[in-house]
């Protein structure tokens, strides 16, 4: 035989005063642990607020990532064309021989247009020794540097050393 067990109501709600002693009315107080699905309908004020503010937090941590790494994508494209533009003018340069007049020494020359708009560039032919070292005299090395400036500003950079061979 079974025994009976007695067993407890836990008294979550507000007991209704129209109702019996001891009886548990759960529809009575929303506030319940043990609502009753119909009247469960929507979000609290509280619920609402709260997701407010943890979209307040989290929404800054993701979008400040985003834009920073849109806002870089274009870099790659500026390298690129920044470094083709210094080594066309290197190519330039390399044309000629080592007494050609095009290749006399010249100091750092100042920006100029680089044939692409917003690009700029500068040129400088030294005399150098053979430890690459800016030379006064003429030791048969000179030194070409090509420099390339972006629409950011960046600075790129390309050397080349002609010789006189005897």
């Amino acid at each position: 035989m079974m025994k009976n067990w007695k067993f407890r109501i836990a008294k979550c709600g507000m007991k209704n005063p129209n109702r019996a002693s001891g009886a548990i009315d759960r529809s009575f107080n929303p506030k319940s642990a043990f609502r009753n699905p119909q009247f469960n309908k929507g979000f609290t004020l509280i619920e609402v607020i709260i997701l407010i503010v943890m979209a307040a937090i989290l929404l800054p941590a993701i979008i400040v990532p985003f834009v920073s790494s849109v806002k870089g994508s274009g870099k790659p494209e500026r390298v690129t064309t920044a470094m083709y533009l210094a080594h066309q003018k290197m190519e330039e340069f390399m044309k000629f021989d080592y007494s050609n007049p095009a290749l006399n020494t010249i100091a750092l020359t100042p920006y100029t247009n680089a044939g692409v708009s917003t690009y700029q560039w500068q040129w400088e032919i030294l005399y150098v020794d053979r430890n690459f070292s800016s030379s006064a005299t003429d030791v048969n090395y000179k030194r070409i540097l090509v420099r390339v400036m972006d629409p950011d500003n960046s600075t790129y950079q390309v050397y080349s050393v002609v010789t006189n061979f005897p």
